[in-house]
């Protein structure tokens, strides 16, 4: 594919990544030979996978389906083998609880391909035809370059979500050292090093603990009667 290819027309559709991720499925369901639908699947830190665009909702049903019975050649892709082709999908026995719904709606065959960055799974590039029964080997290879496209725009993705959940866990800690702060009349030190040995002791995570901390203290309205944490250890006694 030559650099004024479809897939460069994720660059001029757009500058956010939804207008990016939404340019490369589309580009990717009308210039892929056979391929007629594409979505892109984003796999969280947590385990879930969400579709993050389709170029119709078939895609989004096809998606859901395997992520509900946690199954399929997108999940397969994603999590085994980076590139999957699904040919004469009716007669494949690997997934049988995904295969036959998707018959069922006139899924004739299948690629999934892997997305990620640095050697870190970030999602897959999913692609389904409605057309033809056998995916060419061209495709494939024409597939990667959307897939590169993809991965390019997960990449954004995670690094955001991680900077979004580093913030978010700073600003709690930084609330629960000043509940502790009042509570006990101790410096920001004292009470970080607080917070710190509860962690150490029941083996918690520091974040855990300070979130544990501001949640209790909202539940009160007022004060830290001590987290579950502290309970758990016995340490809701003032620092030494």
């Amino acid at each position: 594919m030559s650099g004024s290819g479809p897939a460069d027309r994720v660059y001029r559709c757009g500058h956010g990544l939804d207008s990016t991720l939404q340019s490369i499925v589309d580009a990717a369901a009308v210039s892929l030979p056979g391929i007629n639908h594409a979505g892109i699947t984003m796999a969280h830190r947590d385990g879930r996978f969400e579709t993050l665009a389709s170029s119709d909702p078939l895609v989004r049903d096809l998606d859901g389906r395997q992520y509900r019975l946690g199954e399929g050649p997108c999940l397969f892709a994603i999590e085994a083998e980076p590139v999957v082709i699904v040919n004469n999908l009716r007669h494949d026995q690997r997934w049988p609880r995904f295969v036959a719904p998707a018959v069922a709606v006139g899924l004739k065959s299948q690629l999934g391909l892997q997305l990620h960055a640095d050697d870190h799974k970030l999602g897959g590039l999913n692609l389904y035809s409605t057309e033809t029964e056998v995916i060419e080997p061209d495709v494939e290879h024409l597939a990667e370059l959307f897939a590169a496209h993809a991965a390019l725009a997960l990449g954004f993705v995670r690094r955001n979500e991680e900077l979004t959940s580093a913030l978010a866990t700073r600003k709690t800690i930084g609330q629960a050292i000043g509940i502790v702060m009042e509570r006990f009349r101790i410096d920001e030190d004292q009470a970080f090093g607080y917070l710190r040995r509860i962690s150490s002791t029941t083996n918690v995570k520091l974040r855990d603990v300070a979130a544990d901390v501001v949640r209790q203290t909202d539940q009160r309205g007022s004060g830290v009667s001590g987290s579950s944490a502290e309970a758990k250890n016995g340490s809701s006694t003032e620092p030494s």
